[in-house]
């Protein structure tokens, strides 16, 4: 049986640009090489498409602030076609090779937000994790909570508000949500640009810091507890792995922490958690999962407040595949290796394809 062509797109057009060549460098080294071949697409911070070299992800990778894609490459785009797809080299017209699958690995807006989604929807390429509504509204952490809370899926307090818009003052802040709280852009990730605010002076400077990645910002009541994660894999019929928690050696599980120092935060795999615990957060996120109608992946980060409630912080619709993510060390210690994880999430792209073409796109008349 020939070998599927798996295309890992990376870099993009966010401020995870650096982190997505880190989790592509691992999803690649990851790809079972009797079942799939490996075709590498980057996307520079301009939007360029390129080719990919798998050489060239092995560069830098102790930093993710120093991940570069080669800008000699040539300028690609993506080919629509019955079955697979061709990468097609701008210049030349030329055809470079042909696409079965899509693997994006691509954090942050311009990735994960639905843009590439739609793109290859529209295409007819299968690919890998939620699509089009799903990555959307997981990315727009006020539209999400909405959803949540009106599921009755406990989330934390908070205000929304758009530049240009009103501003709550300190004051009614410190009413409403209390300090300290958190202020984050609505659609940014990987704790981009989120500021804990310990009292009302500090309010103004993280709203301008937030402000810097998004139009619509998040101020957000502060939990104290514990932080849970819990990773889930499937379609409509989906499962949930064993939980995780994280103690971040910091003020909160930041950028650093996350990607560059192994230092920056304690992993514990399984969470010392009761039976009775862990069969509740694991059902909380199968149901969130369902509520954002995700398929494929979603990595669903908790808060365990020290009233003993689990509360939703947020769903990642593509999560780390860097060496310290928990998505795959979650999968991992629930007996799914790294690599029958890629396996799985590539299956489940092709089955919702397979589902989708069944679909009639015209009326006899």
């Amino acid at each position: 049986m020939a070998k599927l062509k798996v295309a890992v797109i990376f870099g993009g057009k966010s401020t995870e640009h650096e982190v997505s060549i880190q989790s592509a460098r691992n999803v690649v080294r990851a790809l079972d090489r009797s079942l799939y071949e490996p075709v590498l697409i980057g996307i520079e911070k301009s939007g360029r498409w390129t080719m990919g070299r798998e050489s060239r992800l092995l560069l830098s990778e102790g930093n993710p602030h120093l991940a570069l894609l080669d800008s000699a490459e040539p300028e690609i785009a993506l080919k629509a076609g019955a079955g697979a797809s061709d990468v097609i080299a701008l210049e030349s017209g030329q055809s470079l090779t042909s696409v079965d699958v899509v693997f994006p690995v691509l954090h942050g807006g311009f990735g994960e937000d639905g843009s590439v989604q739609g793109l290859l929807k529209l295409a007819g390429i299968p690919f890998v994790g939620p699509s089009i509504l799903a990555s959307a509204l997981a990315m727009d952490k006020d539209a999400s909570k909405r959803l949540l809370r009106d599921a009755g899926i406990p989330v934390a307090p908070w205000i929304c508000i758009a530049k240009g818009g009103p501003l709550p003052s300190p004051d009614e802040v410190g009413r409403l949500l209390g300090y300290p709280c958190f202020v984050k852009p609505a659609n940014a990730g990987s704790s981009v640009g989120v500021s804990k605010v310990t009292n009302a002076d500090e309010l103004p400077q993280a709203l301008r810091e937030a402000f810097r990645f998004d139009r619509k910002l998040l101020i957000e009541k502060a939990i104290v507890g514990r932080e849970i994660e819990v990773a889930v894999l499937g379609n409509k019929t989906a499962r949930a792995s064993l939980a995780g928690e994280i103690q971040a050696n910091a003020e909160f599980y930041s950028y650093q922490a996350k990607y560059i120092d192994e230092n920056g935060a304690v992993l514990t795999i399984p969470a010392q958690l009761s039976d009775a615990e862990m069969k509740k957060v694991q059902d909380l996120a199968l149901r969130a999962f369902s509520c954002l109608d995700c398929e494929g992946m979603a990595r669903v980060d908790f808060f365990l407040s020290t009233e003993g409630e689990f509360i939703v912080n947020e769903l990642n619709t593509i999560p780390g595949f860097t060496a310290i993510s928990m998505y795959p060390k979650l999968w991992e210690a629930s007996g799914l290796s790294y690599s029958g994880l890629i396996t799985a999430l590539i299956e489940l792209a092709i089955e919702r394809k397979a589902e989708e073409d069944e679909l009639e796109t015209s009326i006899e008349p």
